[in-house]
C-alpha cells in the first residue's frame, strides 16, 4: 500500500499536474447525474378545443400519436447524428483514459457524435500500466486498427481528415479549438477545487470511477484533494485568475457571445469548436462549479442543445462489461 505521501506525490505529479494540461489532461472532474440536464424548462401542453382522441377511436389515435412521435424522434436523430459513410468509418477503436478528464471528453464527444464504436480502457493514473506499451504517456491515447494516435486535438484532426476528407476546417472553428487548449481548460481546476469541500466533491467522483485499487481510492480522495486545492492557488497566479468563479462565468459568457445568436457555432449543427467546449465542459456539469455556471451564465441552452445533438455514447462493452 502506498503511503500517503508517496501518494500525494504521484497524483500532484502523474495524474493531477498541470503540465497535463497542454492537450493530454489533468483529470477535471464530473459527478455523473442521469438524465438530468442543464436547463429542465417544462413545456407547457396547448390545450386542443377537439381532442384529438374524440375525432378517431382511440386504437387508430394511438397509432398515429405513436407514428408521429416515432418519425419525428427519427427526424431528430437523423438530424442530430453526423454517421461516416461506412467505408470511411474508422475500426477497432480503442480509447485509453481517465473518466473525468476533460481532454479524453473531447475525443468522445467526437466519436459520439458521430456515432463512432469505441471501446475504453481506464487508465490507473497511479501506475499507469494500461499504457506501459506506449512512449507516451499521457492521455487520452486512441488506437485505430492498431495504429496510435496521441493529444486530443490532433486526435480529432486525424479522425475528421479521415472520415470528412472534403471538409474544411475554416478561421473561426480553429481560432475557437485554440480558445478552448489555450484558455478555457486553465480556469476549470481552479474552480473545482477552489475550496477544501469542492477539492474532495471531485475527488470523490475521481476515486469511485477510475481505476484504483480498494486501497488506493482513500489516498487518491484525502491525499488528491488536498493536493490540488495547493496546485490550484498555484494555477490561479499562473494564469493570473483574481476570481475564479468571475474567470468561469467569463469564459462561458465568452462562447455564448461568439455563438452570434446561432444554435451552434457551426450554425445548425455542431463543428469541431462546439464539440470541444461541450467536451471539457462535460466533466464538471454535475459539480457546484458547473451547476454555479449554468445558474450564472446564458450557457444551459447551448449546452442542452449539445446533449441532444451529440446523443447517446458510441461506447461498445467488452465481454467482462468494460
Amino acid at each position: 500500500m502506498r503511503s500517503l505521501r508517496a501518494a500525494q506525490t504521484l497524483v500532484s505529479r502523474s495524474l493531477l499536474s498541470a503540465r497535463h494540461l497542454n492537450g493530454a489532461a489533468s483529470p477535471a472532474t464530473a459527478a455523473a447525474a442521469a438524465g438530468a440536464r442543464w436547463c429542465a424548462t417544462p413545456v407547457p401542453v396547448p390545450r386542443s378545443p377537439l381532442p384529438f382522441s374524440r375525432v378517431m377511436p382511440a386504437g387508430v389515435a394511438g397509432a398515429v400519436s405513436f407514428s408521429l412521435t416515432f418519425a419525428t424522434v427519427a427526424a431528430a436523430e437523423a438530424k442530430a447524428k453526423e454517421r461516416p459513410q461506412p467505408d470511411l468509418l474508422p475500426q477497432n477503436v480503442v480509447l485509453y483514459q481517465y473518466q473525468a478528464c476533460p481532454f479524453c471528453n473531447k475525443v468522445r464527444a467526437f466519436l459520439d457524435y458521430h456515432d463512432i464504436p469505441y471501446k475504453v480502457v481506464e487508465v490507473n493514473p497511479l501506475s499507469k500500466k494500461e499504457i506501459k506499451w506506449s512512449d507516451y504517456k499521457k492521455v487520452p491515447i486512441l488506437t485505430v486498427d492498431g495504429e496510435e494516435l496521441v493529444d486530443s486535438s490532433d486526435i480529432i484532426n486525424i479522425l475528421q481528415g479521415r472520415i470528412n476528407p472534403d471538409e474544411l476546417t475554416n478561421d473561426e472553428e480553429a481560432k475557437w479549438r485554440r480558445w478552448v487548449d489555450e484558455h478555457l481548460v486553465h480556469v476549470l481546476s481552479p474552480n473545482i477545487y477552489r475550496t477544501t469541500s469542492e477539492a474532495l466533491e471531485s475527488f470523490d467522483y475521481i476515486a469511485k470511477h477510475g481505476n484504483f485499487s480498494f486501497t488506493e481510492r482513500f489516498a487518491v480522495k484525502y491525499a488528491g484533494a488536498a493536493a490540488m486545492y495547493m496546485v490550484s492557488k498555484k494555477l490561479k497566479k499562473k494564469y493570473n485568475i483574481t476570481d475564479e468563479r468571475a474567470s468561469l462565468y467569463d469564459a462561458a459568457n465568452t462562447w455564448i457571445e461568439a455563438l452570434n445568436g446561432r444554435e451552434f457555432l457551426g450554425g445548425s449543427k455542431p463543428n469541431l469548436a462546439d464539440l470541444a467546449v461541450f467536451g471539457v465542459l462535460r466533466p464538471i456539469r454535475y459539480l457546484r462549479a458547473g451547476k454555479d455556471m449554468v445558474e450564472n451564465t446564458e450557457i444551459g441552452d447551448w449546452y442542452q442543445r449539445m446533449e441532444v445533438a451529440v446523443g447517446e455514447p458510441s461506447r461498445i462493452q467488452d465481454a467482462e462489461g468494460n
